[in-house]
């Protein structure tokens, strides 16, 4: 018997040494790659010489393993994945090398919530190097968007795409609404390991929605060096607290990093939305989710920088870092946390806002006529840490702004303030007279005892917010712990260098 299992052993390795046969299930089969082309046929056998015409009609030949390349041209389409791919076999669309082909909505139909591209209960796909563009509507209440993946879909790669001209063009009061990008875990199952990576969301009017946003049950994500640019509402925004997801304990994206991004040229009042709100867009924008990195972004000329808010009671904001961030020009706060004020409950609680450079923000009033200030503070902030950030304020402006008595426990210290005009705090009021002078502000605030007033950064210029060598910020900041400070910089060199660390998002090497 001992013998007779020898040689079975034998005969299957052999078996297994041939490629199997047509009857052994575990064997997988060779990957194909199919060709589509503008001058293609859907009856041809799409190679490289006779291409299909559809995408859609590739991607439903396609099988875990196989890829799908497409030639340049524009392709009238909606297209959807109809299967998924495996761990160690992916399905990938992807562009000719070279060209880049168009997904274009020109004249299709949009009822209810509709995409030009739809990841839809699949996983372990790769889709780059595409146009996704003009698809637009004026019919109330339909929901417009560039690429949608939704559902159980896990394991998704989405890079190098341009969305741009994704269009609800219809009054606020007919819900105006849609977005570039959107990542929505409307299941019971998690959404896991979506990489969106150096796409370009561009010119897309979204409404009372966002250009690039992860929202519901989605658990494991990364935002990475996209660029998102004229805007009329958020640019990039991880939520929690909609109706992405029925069941509430699971309707908030966690554990997610958010970082080496570009936005810019994000303002509300371009659209209609911003007639009654002003300047109401964020550049980055968690509301509600929680565990979640935003770092060595740029963001520049936008309505508000960063957020880490909360708009719903049941959702605070919680355990998020903002960290190693350049947050420039922008018409109000530079980075902000709580509830909204009188409206909401939910807040921000252990969350840090560390080695961030801020520069000349608040070009415009609040809602309320106040200054909001480079760093905003509204209801309910518990248990924050905003330390080792450079402030530089213009002329007239706050360098910290924390509107009511509510919440507690918020440590800021070890800052650089510095402003050509009058520095100034406030603590605990919306409007009352700001403080003028550090020894005052530490006093009624109870904090900023290791923080430096007056000491001019040195920045590189104006629009490089780089630190020269010289700065007495360079080498001055605390070291909290990688895990919270990270461990690269805005230029993604060593963040910590012999146990030091500079304030501001620039280290020196």
């Amino acid at each position: 018997m001992k013998y007779m299992n020898i040689f079975l052993i034998a005969l299957m390795m052999a078996a297994c040494s041939k490629g199997g046969t047509s009857s052994d299930n575990n064997i997988i089969p060779n990957t194909h790659k199919y060709y589509v082309s503008p001058a293609g046929n859907d009856a041809n056998a799409g190679t490289l010489n006779a291409p299909f015409r559809a995408i859609n009609t590739a991607l439903s030949k396609a099988i875990a393993g196989d890829t799908v390349i497409v030639r340049q041209g524009i392709y009238y389409e909606k297209v959807s994945f109809p299967k998924s791919g495996r761990l160690d076999k992916q399905i990938t669309l992807k562009a000719y090398p070279g060209e880049i082909p168009a997904i274009d909505g020109t004249g299709l139909s949009i009822t209810g919530k509709e995409a030009l591209v739809t990841f839809s209960n699949a996983s372990y796909i790769t889709f780059e190097g595409f146009d996704v563009c003009n698809y637009k509507s004026s019919t109330p209440w339909v929901n417009v968007n560039g690429i949608i993946a939704n559902g159980s879909s896990s394991n998704l790669i989405i890079r190098n795409n341009r969305i741009y001209n994704i269009e609800h063009n219809v009054a606020p009061a007919d819900g105006r609404s849609g977005h570039g990008i959107e990542i929505a875990g409307n299941t019971t199952t998690p959404m896991k390991n979506i990489l969106v990576e150096g796409n370009e969301i561009h010119d897309c009017n979204t409404g009372y929605s966002e250009n690039l946003t992860i929202n519901g049950y989605v658990d494991g994500f990364t935002i990475k060096g996209n660029k998102i640019y004229n805007a009329e509402n958020i640019g990039i925004d991880a939520a929690g607290g909609y109706s992405a997801n029925p069941t509430p304990a699971l309707n908030y994206a966690r554990n997610g990093v958010i970082s080496d991004n570009e936005l810019y040229n994000i303002d509300m009042t371009t659209g209609p939305i911003g007639g009654s709100t002003g300047h109401g867009a964020i550049g980055i924008y968690v509301d509600g989710a929680r565990n979640i990195i935003i770092e060595r972004n740029k963001i520049h000329e936008v309505d508000r920088g960063i957020g880490i808010v909360s708009e719903n009671d049941a959702f605070p904001t919680n355990d998020c870092i903002v960290r190693n961030n350049f947050v420039s020009n922008s018409f109000r706060a530079g980075i902000y946390l709580g509830g909204y004020l009188n409206y909401t409950s939910g807040g921000t609680s252990n969350c840090y806002v560390v080695n961030n450079t801020l520069y000349f923000n608040n070009k415009e009033s609040g809602a309320f006529g106040e200054i909001e200030g480079e760093i905003r503070l509204t209801e309910q902030c518990f248990n924050n840490v905003i330390k080792n950030n450079i402030i530089y304020a213009r002329p007239v402006d706050l360098f910290i702004h924390k509107y009511t008595n509510s919440g507690s426990n918020n440590i800021i210290d070890n800052n650089l303030y510095f402003t050509t005009g009058t520095p100034q705090w406030i603590w605990n009021s919306t409007n009352d007279a700001p403080v003028t002078d550090l020894a005052t502000w530490r006093t009624v605030s109870g904090n900023d005892a290791a923080s430096v007033n007056g000491v001019d950064p040195l920045l590189v210029s104006s629009t490089d917010l780089h630190i020269q060598p010289a700065s007495p910020a360079n080498n001055t900041g605390v070291v909290i712990s990688a895990d919270i400070n990270g461990t690269t910089d805005i230029d993604g060199h060593p963040r910590i260098i012999n146990n030091k660390i500079s304030k501001g998002a620039h280290q020196p090497q």
